[in-house]
Formats: C-alpha cells, sequence, structure tokens
C-alpha cells in the first residue's frame, strides 16, 4: 500500500479524534462548531493550532488559586471593618452578585482619579514609587524592555536598596519578546520578580491560552492602581502612525484592600508563598476620602462564572437612561450581544465607541458584522480616529461605571485573567461619560463610513469567515 495512502488515513483519524475531544469538553456550541471547522478545513495547521491554543486546561488543574482565595478572603477579613455602610438599594443586585460569585467585597470611602494618557498615568505611577515606604506590588500584562519600562525598573531597584519590599509578576506570553536577563537585573537587585504560567515544553500546549490579562499597582496597600495600561513606551509615545489612548484609575481609600487581595492570590500562585500580614492591608478607614462605594472584581477561566462578563450584562440589563461603551475589540459573546440589543430596544440609548484602525486585522475584521448587528439594533456606533482606543470602560446612567483590563471579547471573557473595578458613585460614574463624550468628538459615526456600513459582497464573504473564528480570537 502506498505510504502516502497511510499517511493520510492517519491523519485523517487523528483529525477525527481531535474533533472528538473538542466535542467532549462540551463548551459553548458556537466555540465547538469554530473548532471543528478550523481541524477540519485547515490541514495540520488546524489541528497545531488547537494544540496551541484550544486545549481546556481543567478547572481541577487551577483550582489551587480558587482554594488560596478563599484563604486570602479569610486574612483580609481579620483587617477589614466596615461600620454602618450602606449599599444603594438600586446596586444592591449586582453588588451581591459580586459577593457571591467571587466574594468582591464593596469597600467605600474611596478616592478614585482617572488617567486617560500615559504621561498623567506613568507620573503618577513614579511619584507613589519614590514615595514608597513599605511595599510596591505590580501585576501586568506586559513590562517591557524599553525606555519608560527601563526608567520604572530603574524606580523599582532604588526603592529595593532602600529596604522596601517589590515584587512582579508578568505575564510569560505578553513578555515573550522581553528578553530574561531584563527581570534578571531586578532579581540582582532584591525584588521578586515570578512570571505568570510559564509556557515551556512540553508544557506549552496546556498554559499559552490562559494568560493574566491584569494591569494591577499597590502601593504600601494605600495607593493602588488598576486599567488598560501596561508598562510600556508606546502608551506615551504611540505607535507609528497613531498615539495611544486608555484609561486607568487610581484609587485612595479601602478599595485598594480588595486590590491587594487579588494581587496576594496571584502571587501565592506564581510563587506558592501565602502573604497574609498584617501590614498589607493598612487602617485607611478614617483617612476622609470621598464617599465612592466600589468593588475589584476579578475573573479567569479557574472560576465557574464568568464574573465580569455577568456584571457587564447586569449593568446593560438595569439601564434606564444610557450605556456607553469603549472598547479596543468589539467580538462579544451572546450574552453581552442579547443584553445591548434589548437595551436598545427598551429605549436605552446605546453607544459603542472603538477604534477606527485596529492593531489586529482578524479581530477588526470580524468585528464589522458585530457592529452593524449593533447599528440595526438602534445602537450608535462610533469609530475612533485620533489614535488606537485601548480603552476599556462602561457607563451606566450617571450612576455607575467600570474600568479595568477586560476587553468586550470572548478571550477577555472566557480565557483570560482580568481584573475591573466596578464603581457606584455619581461623580465618578459622570466623569466617565464626560470623558467618553470627549472621546467621541473626536471620532465617525460608522453609519458615516459606507463602505463598512454596506461592504461589498466579497468583503461581506471575508468578514463573515473571519467572525466564525471569534469565540477562539
Amino acid at each position: 500500500m502506498d505510504w502516502k495512502v497511510i499517511l493520510f488515513g492517519i491523519y485523517q483519524v487523528f483529525v477525527i479524534l481531535t474533533i472528538i475531544h473538542v466535542v467532549l469538553d462540551n463548551r459553548q456550541p458556537a466555540k465547538t462548531m469554530a473548532w471543528a471547522l478550523v481541524i477540519w478545513f485547515v490541514p495540520v495547521v488546524g489541528i497545531v493550532f488547537y494544540l496551541f491554543f484550544g486545549v481546556n486546561t481543567r478547572k481541577e488543574r487551577l483550582i489551587s488559586q480558587r482554594s488560596l482565595d478563599m484563604l486570602s478572603k479569610r486574612s483580609m477579613l481579620e483587617f477589614v471593618e466596615q461600620r454602618d455602610l450602606h449599599l444603594p438599594e438600586e446596586y444592591k443586585p449586582i453588588i451581591d452578585l459580586f459577593v457571591s460569585e467571587n466574594f468582591s467585597l464593596p469597600f467605600r470611602d474611596n478616592e478614585v482619579k482617572i488617567h486617560t494618557d500615559g504621561y498623567s498615568f506613568f507620573h503618577a505611577l513614579l511619584k507613589e514609587i519614590a514615595s514608597a515606604k513599605d511595599h510596591i506590588h505590580m501585576d501586568m500584562y506586559i513590562f517591557e524592555d524599553d525606555a519608560l519600562g527601563n526608567l520604572v525598573r530603574d524606580a523599582l531597584v532604588a526603592k529595593a536598596r532602600e529596604g522596601v519590599e517589590v515584587r512582579l509578576i508578568y505575564d510569560d506570553v505578553g513578555c515573550w519578546n522581553v528578553s530574561n536577563r531584563f527581570f534578571e537585573r531586578m532579581r540582582e537587585e532584591g525584588i521578586e520578580v515570578a512570571p505568570f504560567l510559564p509556557v515551556r515544553f512540553p508544557s506549552f500546549t496546556s498554559k499559552v491560552n490562559y494568560r493574566n490579562h491584569r494591569k494591577i499597582i499597590v502601593i504600601d496597600g494605600r495607593t493602588g492602581f488598576i486599567g488598560g495600561m501596561n508598562i510600556a513606551l508606546r502608551y506615551v509615545k504611540g505607535t507609528k502612525p497613531q498615539p495611544w489612548r486608555d484609561t486607568m484609575l487610581q484609587i485612595t481609600g479601602s478599595g485598594v484592600y480588595s486590590l491587594q487581595r487579588a494581587f496576594l492570590v496571584d502571587w501565592y500562585f506564581v510563587d506558592r508563598n501565602l502573604i497574609s500580614n498584617r501590614k498589607y492591608y493598612p487602617h485607611t478607614l478614617e483617612d476622609g476620602h470621598s464617599e465612592s462605594l466600589l468593588q475589584i472584581v476579578t475573573s479567569g477561566p479557574d472560576t465557574p462564572y464568568p464574573e465580569i462578563m455577568q456584571g457587564y450584562v447586569r449593568m446593560i440589563l438595569a439601564a434606564k437612561k444610557y450605556i456607553y461603551i469603549e472598547t479596543p475589540y468589539f467580538l462579544p459573546t451572546d450574552p453581552v450581544l442579547f443584553a445591548l440589543k434589548t437595551a436598545a430596544a427598551g429605549g436605552v440609548d446605546v453607544r459603542i465607541l472603538v477604534p477606527l484602525r485596529s492593531d489586529t486585522k482578524f479581530v477588526e475584521w470580524a468585528g464589522r458584522s458585530y457592529l452593524r448587528e449593533m447599528v440595526k439594533a438602534g445602537v450608535i456606533v462610533s469609530y475612533y480616529k485620533a489614535g488606537f482606543l485601548h480603552s476599556k470602560m462602561i457607563v451606566c446612567d450617571d450612576a455607575i461605571c467600570s474600568c479595568g483590563s477586560t476587553n468586550v471579547d470572548f478571550r477577555s471573557f472566557e480565557n483570560n485573567f482580568e481584573s475591573n473595578a466596578f464603581i457606584y458613585d455619581s461623580k465618578v460614574a459622570i466623569a466617565m461619560r464626560e470623558i467618553f463624550i470627549e472621546d467621541t468628538t473626536q471620532s465617525l459615526l460608522f453609519t458615516d463610513i459606507p463602505q463598512r456600513l454596506r461592504p461589498n459582497i466579497l468583503k461581506r464573504l471575508v468578514e463573515s469567515l473571519v467572525r466564525l473564528m471569534s469565540p477562539l480570537m
């Protein structure tokens, strides 16, 4: 028998077994069908792609983080007491949801400052690092070895030499192009550095699909940062031909407890060292901060439910006047898509702002059909034209808003480890709304771009084919 026929037969058996593996995993039907199509119609490459990016790391293999989460909660609760905490009745369902699913406690007495550009954020960050007396904790998806990355690294080294505890978590895949020597220099200066789920053969395929996309920084347990900015020069200089527009929150007050807990949970996950000393939760409740009430919510593939996506759906369906969303990528899951359509049909002013030019062409093409669907449902869709919009925020009814690392796409909602602040305060929500409105003054309406509103048959076919892959992106 011809060896080519034998080889082809073996390959077909392998394809069938791989598809059976996908089916037995009991994913969402859309994702199952997408992987089956890739495996069947893209010879060899489809199987390789699935092995690298599609194989589920079973929840049982990550459950140690969830068990640790319970330990961290107990240790934090020993130090935290909030007398006369009153929760707004209209948002009690979403607050209770996060407490129940994520044990994300609501914290009052916070001051929230919004940074909308790299100059503002990095100036504030370097100032806080310089003033650190006890510890600095950083949990970053990307820490680049560029001019800005070296500036921040040198600032951390200077504090480590002063005796300040410095701990850094970086995502191994997010920092693939950063040399080990860059981080080794930090270790040599006394900084504790740990990669998140390092990707090494032969365990490559079990880890590459689940990345720590969080951006969390805690200084002395009193000031924290959360949002969409990594440590990279492009957030200041941009990338040719466009500047970057992003959003980062600076939080002062008791809400930093929750940021600290999120970091220490991740630290145990990467270092297997449970840190629960009281000094990491300093008393801040009487510092006279404003009355902003907030929750820090984390989500990831190690939890039973996609908590941040659940929060988005709750916000959208509870909206009475408006929902404004900024996201660099728009590949919504079915629950989010349905909630947005339902809100628009009910007369809620729903607006979505995305970048005119994305940094990922396939994602941009896949998102166009979703955006057309939104326009047909009565949603106002705009393209930000003043640069690459990397901001991830949602604001509702001048009362509640959220900002963090979560994109409106399948990967953020289902595969990545993400973190968002949900803030129940009209002052902060109005400030978020004003930022959104200012961004829309530098945008084009989707309906004003005929080639995107009514593309020719070839473009529609390409967009529809790429959309089939959107659950995998």
